[in-house]
């Protein structure tokens, strides 16, 4: 069951971007709408996915919800591996980073 949702959570494109975001930074949800062309609470609805399946933790500082990788998880270790050769992920994960940067 647990490897289902990881593939349902995969499945989706946009939440692959939402991944390759999160390598490299955590960010809020509205961080992440920012990047994509689609509302707060439909990122909210991926990033729920995502944490159901393991893929994602949540922090809550103040009124902001925080995600990040959950670096513990294989298929996240498989996942970056793939983001470094991915043509589409690639680029998302170097935003990501720099993203880290500016905000240290």
């Amino acid at each position: 069951m647990a490897l289902d949702l990881v593939f349902e959570a995969l499945a989706s494109s946009p939440r692959r971007q939402i991944l390759a975001y999160l390598s490299e930074a955590r960010l809020s949800t509205s961080d992440l709408a920012q990047r994509f062309s689609m509302s707060a609470p439909a990122i909210s609805r991926h990033l729920s996915v995502l944490e159901n399946a393991g893929l994602v933790t949540r922090e809550r500082e103040g009124q902001f919800v925080y995600y990040q990788l959950n670096r513990d998880h294989l298929v996240n270790t498989l996942t970056g591996y793939a983001f470094e050769v991915c043509p589409v992920a690639g680029p998302l994960k170097r935003e990501s980073r720099a993203l880290k940067k500016s905000s240290t």
